[in-house]
């Protein structure tokens, strides 16, 4: 069955974009020391934050990225990261409007992937991981473009696990016959909530532990082990 179709409308995806280009301003300017970095390098980060989820996502569909169509998206990335700039000591102060917005971003970057590729044919699956590519992709361009450590790969509060539920929700709201609009919507509301909660409650996957030694054919076993105490 043909997924239904579905026009990501301009003004929700330059919203998306905006939000992320302020959150990567935001981000490049709180830095000090040898990290600092100067205006245009922050207002680089926001463009790459702001854009770089939606051109991951593009790059996966193999259709041409949306953002390099409309002269929009650069000019409301380039905007916003600027804005990002100017206010960054207002929003600095407001710790619970960045956790929201970092949320938000993540939840419609998510739900665009993850209804793009419903929309064009792809199975559920593969839909839910192009979304949640989209979902981190700006943050993982951020990181790498400021030689830090990408952040999902580390452990922290839920942000691929939070991308990954609500884009799971979309896909199964729409296989179950719901509006792809509809399902969309869930997406967001399921993703920016598990985000903001596991920010609120420091809540985070268990760390891997180290493995304890142990043999790993049956051939060790017939292999001697001298010891110490055994040469004497």
């Amino acid at each position: 069955m043909t997924s239904q179709m579905l026009i990501i409308p301009l003004w929700a995806d330059l919203l998306a974009v905006g939000l992320g280009g302020v959150q990567g301003a935001l981000f490049a300017s709180g830095f000090r020391g040898q990290q600092r970095l100067d205006l245009l390098g922050v207002a680089i980060i926001g463009i790459v934050t702001g854009m770089g989820g939606g051109l991951i996502r593009d790059l996966l569909l193999g259709v041409v990225p949306a953002t390099l169509q409309s002269n929009w998206y650069l000019l409301t990335a380039s905007g916003a990261a600027l804005v990002g700039m100017l206010l960054a000591g207002i929003f600095q102060r407001l710790n619970a409007a960045i956790i929201a917005l970092d949320a938000l971003v993540i939840g419609l970057f998510g739900a665009f992937g993850t209804s793009k590729a419903l929309a064009i044919g792809l199975p559920p699956v593969p839909a839910v991981f192009v979304g949640v590519c989209s979902a981190v992709g700006g943050g993982v361009l951020r990181d790498m473009m400021m030689g830090l450590p990408v952040a999902i790969m580390h452990v922290g509060s839920l942000y691929a696990v939070a991308a990954g539920a609500g884009c799971a929700v979309l896909a199964t709201a729409e296989a179950l016959g719901a509006p792809l609009q509809i399902a969309a919507i869930a997406g967001i509301v399921v993703t920016t909530v598990i985000r903001i909660l596991a920010v609120v409650f420091d809540v985070s996957l268990p760390e891997q532990r180290m493995l304890h030694r142990r043999k790993v054919a049956v051939e060790t076993s017939t292999i001697p082990v001298v010891r110490p105490h055994d040469a004497d």
